[in-house]
């Protein structure tokens, strides 16, 4: 099973520009071309919580949304979202309950591709370096009562070059460096990671950074793709 993996800060779609483009989102999604992503800042916050994504459009373009919306219009949790290509099965999917000081939140959802599980989360974490510790336990803990290979992936505003916060995942899990993500027109800073659990061989990984990506929202993508025994 080959599969490859992107997350992306889309900003609620607002480039670089001041514009709020969703089209332009959707486009770099076109470019990346993955098989699952996991999105940060795709609702909006107050009110109606609406996704900047149409559901629409995904669909038009291929993604399955898992169902993790707050509200009718929305299609996230606290703004986390994953997508998927159509054609693998989302089984479920739930909000991952983390302790916050600021509206940050993690999401899971359960998979099958081509008959083999998959669990995936996606989350946006704490400004705060012990918050974001105590966040990756709780996320540790969710999944420690699962079985079966999982891909962990999102914003996590880790601006150190020895992220103490890594330690967290313990022995079974690697976090991949796919590089500087952020600002998205002179990237300074990894704050988007990849994390994958035992049995998986990474094939690549890396920062997408095209011109489009680099004025759609101030995060770019990060990708990996990974190899797993079915």
């Amino acid at each position: 099973m080959q599969l490859t993996f992107a997350s992306y800060n889309i900003h609620k779609a607002v480039g670089l520009d001041g514009r709020r483009d969703p089209e332009r989102i959707l486009a770099v999604l076109r470019e990346i071309d993955a098989d699952i992503v996991a999105l940060q800042e795709v609702d909006r916050r107050f009110g109606l919580r609406a996704s900047v994504l149409p559901r629409q459009a995904l669909e038009e373009h291929g993604w399955c949304p898992a169902p993790l919306r707050m509200k009718a219009a929305s299609i996230g949790w606290h703004g986390n979202a994953i997508l998927v290509r159509r054609g693998i099965e989302i089984a479920a999917a739930e909000p991952i309950d983390l302790p916050r000081l600021e509206p940050r939140g993690a999401v899971c959802a359960h998979l099958r591709v081509d008959g083999n599980p998959l669990h995936v989360v996606g989350m946006h974490l704490d400004l705060s370096g012990i918050r974001r510790m105590h966040q990756i336990q709780a996320i540790q803990l969710h999944m420690s009562q699962r079985e079966g290979p999982a891909v962990l992936m999102g914003d996590f505003n880790e601006w150190s070059q020895r992220p103490r916060c890594f330690t967290a995942f313990g022995e079974g899990w690697t976090v991949l460096s796919p590089g500087r993500s952020y600002p998205s027109r002179r990237p300074l800073a990894q704050l988007d990671r990849i994390v994958h659990s035992q049995g998986w061989s990474c094939e690549s990984v890396g920062v997408h950074h095209s011109a489009l990506a680099a004025v759609a929202s101030d995060h770019l993508p990060v990708m990996a793709r990974l190899t797993i025994a079915a």
